[in-house]
């Protein structure tokens, strides 16, 4: 599917450019699936999607991986309507697979203080999973607070309040194909 990026941007004046084209969004998630797919050759990864920022992304990654795998859900809060983690962390919807000596690999659709990631990993890290890997989407390595391990990275992102491609303010711009800066 082709966008027009920058006519979409114009019909809203909070936005205030594209940051990462639709196009090059869509080619940097083929080659993560082919990374993904050569890692796990030989296992059947579980995806753990978190809700609801990631879920753009997880569907586009999903189809671009060329092995089976399995696809689970996460809900976590931090943000609770605002544009910066209030650093608590909240699990509004968890897992119904059981994880157990599972390969597991979170799918996130940024990285930014690595509070929350970090919370999460050592959560799932009780479950006894076999491996516990990250993918995301954006990483915002400028802001980290707490060092995760993002094993998979779509791109690495200035420090900007993004939207787009799953990404909101206030549940609104989830749905655009590009990443965009919200005006200050």
């Amino acid at each position: 599917m082709q966008f027009d990026d920058a006519a979409l941007a114009l019909r809203d004046p909070l936005i205030d450019k594209v940051l990462i084209s639709s196009g090059d969004i869509q080619k940097r998630i083929q080659q993560l699936g082919t990374e993904i797919s050569r890692d796990y050759a030989d296992r059947q990864p579980i995806l753990v999607c978190i809700l609801k920022g990631a879920f753009v992304f997880l569907s586009d990654l999903s189809r671009c991986i060329s092995i089976h795998h399995e696809v689970d859900f996460m809900a976590i809060s931090s943000y609770h309507g605002g544009t910066e983690s209030t650093g608590v962390v909240k699990i509004e919807k968890d897992l119904k697979s059981n994880i157990t000596d599972r390969d597991v690999l979170i799918v996130e659709d940024i990285v930014d203080t690595g509070l929350t990631l970090n919370h999460l990993l050592q959560l799932l890290e009780t479950r006894s999973p076999r491996s516990l890997r990250i993918c995301s989407l954006l990483d915002k390595a400028s802001r980290r607070i707490e060092q995760v391990p993002v094993d998979y990275r779509g791109f690495e992102i200035p420090d900007e309040f993004v939207i787009g491609y799953g990404l909101d303010y206030d549940e609104k711009y989830r749905n655009l194909p590009f990443i965009g800066v919200l005006k200050p």
